[in-house]
């Protein structure tokens, strides 16, 4: 059985559990019925609609853990239907209340919330959970089944080292996702009764929610050397490779706390809802954890670079971006366009070939072509799937037809700005064969035409770097374009 690839369960009741079967079935929730902490996600959505819950969570922490739990619940909406279920766990649950079993949901979690999940499912015929004063987790929890059903008078589902207290007290056992340790210890204490496997790999659900198919945004960070023509700066490449390592980190770092703080408009989305987070794979604490450790990594190597100030812009507008910014129209688009035009200014700035006001006048223009384009393929998936407005953005489906108008016309500006660099006395003055670079006015009007020509089709399902990375096509286009930039440089054109 490979439990780390897909969730299995056993069935087969052991010899001896007979009459045990019939008992009373009762389920915990956090990391069994869901693959996530409550709590956590309580805590995050409270914080992030009022930062100020911050300061009030070590005062109800003082009255003790289940009056933290109430408070946080209380801050917490959620869609139950929403929440990542443990599938086939539910469903052998569905099937054990066909057959009449009677179910409880045992949880120390808030009955709120609780209570909210019972209603959604329709499965259980009573709730038992922490009610502000009483946190029933562990020991308290076994008191109150032993209560309701007597020593050996109920069976219980759970997944974690704290519910041994309770497996002791019961008559059967479920192992749900537990780690190899806790099952081991559960069967030696009662008998198991069905055994259920996690879905996925937690350190490979993290790595992808760092998102490394995403750093080949910060070749962004080569632009500027390229563009000197001095290609045999070792120091300057150095200085590269440092800051884009910086990016790399602080980027991944970024994408932890995003997915983290997006949890239920991904879980609403039908794509995204996949995500590590989202759907569980990877809990929150992990994330919490591994975010400073790469905001760390990115500032050693910025300052090894040299380039401290173009990654804290870049990190602040990202986290700006995250948190507010990217529900404010426009200004969203306009933040996304900074943020590509920071990592070439970075790059200048670590490998000390600054960025030219023409650089920066075509690159702007082009990124704005391509903030404008990931937003417009946003919006077009939400008029398929007929939605009128995206998640946390403020778009709504009738402002596609000008949101491609603003977008097309900065593609062409920043050919436009291109042409007429060709023709400056900077580029005569740069290049041995300036004339050459006329060829590379074309190609790339060509390809940001053919990235708007794929978003209006509905091909534009990624990132338009991304998509670019996967498109041979672009490759192509940009072979050609090294092709003329060097023919440029050379003294003879052989």
């Amino acid at each position: 059985m490979d439990s780390a690839d897909r969730m299995t369960v056993d069935l087969a009741r052991p010899a001896g559990l007979g009459s045990a079967a019939l008992l009373p079935l009762c389920v915990d929730l956090d990391g069994t019925l869901l693959p996530i902490d409550t709590l956590h996600e309580a805590a995050i959505a409270a914080v992030l609609a009022d930062w100020r819950v911050l300061l009030r969570i070590p005062s109800w922490l003082a009255q003790g853990k289940a009056r933290l739990k109430a408070e946080l619940a209380a801050r917490w909406t959620f869609e139950a239907s929403q929440l990542p279920y443990n599938q086939k766990f539910l469903d052998y649950l569905c099937a054990e209340k066909a057959k009449g079993r009677y179910l409880v949901l045992a949880t120390a979690a808030d009955e709120s919330v609780a209570q909210r999940v019972a209603d959604e499912l329709g499965i259980f015929d009573a709730v038992i959970a922490s009610d502000g004063e009483t946190n029933r987790a562990g020991t308290a929890k076994a008191a109150a089944l032993v209560e309701r059903f007597g020593a050996k008078g109920f069976v219980y589902a759970g997944n974690a080292r704290a519910d041994l207290a309770v497996w002791r007290e019961a008559a059967a056992a479920i192992v749900v996702d537990a780690p190899d340790s806790v099952r081991r210890a559960a069967a030696d204490t009662v008998p198991i009764e069905a055994a259920f496997a996690g879905e996925g790999r937690p350190l490979r659900g993290l790595l992808r929610a760092m998102r490394p198919y995403q750093w080949v945004k910060n070749f962004l960070v080569a632009v500027p050397i390229l563009c000197s023509g001095v290609f045999d700066d070792v120091d300057g490449w150095i200085a590269t490779a440092e800051v884009f390592g910086a990016f790399c980190a602080i980027a991944s770092a970024i994408y932890l706390l995003n997915d983290i703080c997006d949890l239920a408009a991904d879980r609403a989305h039908p794509r995204k809802k996949k995500r590590p987070f989202a759907s569980g794979v990877v809990p929150l604490a992990q994330g919490l954890f591994l975010a400073p450790v790469l905001f760390t990594l990115g500032g050693v190597l910025a300052w090894s670079s040299g380039s401290p100030r173009g990654l804290l812009v870049y990190a602040v507008l990202s986290l700006a971006y995250n948190v507010r910014l990217k529900e404010m129209p426009l200004v969203d688009i306009f933040v996304l366009t900074a943020l590509y035009s920071v990592r070439v200014f970075g790059g200048g700035e670590a490998s000390l070939h600054p960025v030219s006001l023409w650089l920066l006048g075509f690159s702007s223009f082009t990124f704005l072509s391509l903030a404008l384009i990931k937003r417009v393929s946003e919006m077009l998936r939400i008029e398929m799937q007929q939605g009128t407005q995206a998640a946390r953005r403020g778009y709504f489906t009738q402002d596609i037809p000008m949101l491609m108008m603003m977008g097309v016309a900065a593609s062409f500006t920043s050919a436009m700005i291109l042409a007429l660099y060709v023709q400056s006395d900077t580029a005569s003055h740069a290049y041995f064969h300036p004339k050459t670079l006329w060829g590379v006015v074309p190609l790339m009007l060509f390809w940001q035409c053919r990235l708007w020509l794929a978003t209006a089709r509905g091909y534009m399902h990624d990132d338009p770097i991304i998509y670019t990375a996967r498109d041979w096509v672009s490759w192509m286009v940009f072979a050609f374009l090294c092709a003329l930039v060097a023919a440029s440089y050379l003294p003879v054109i052989v």
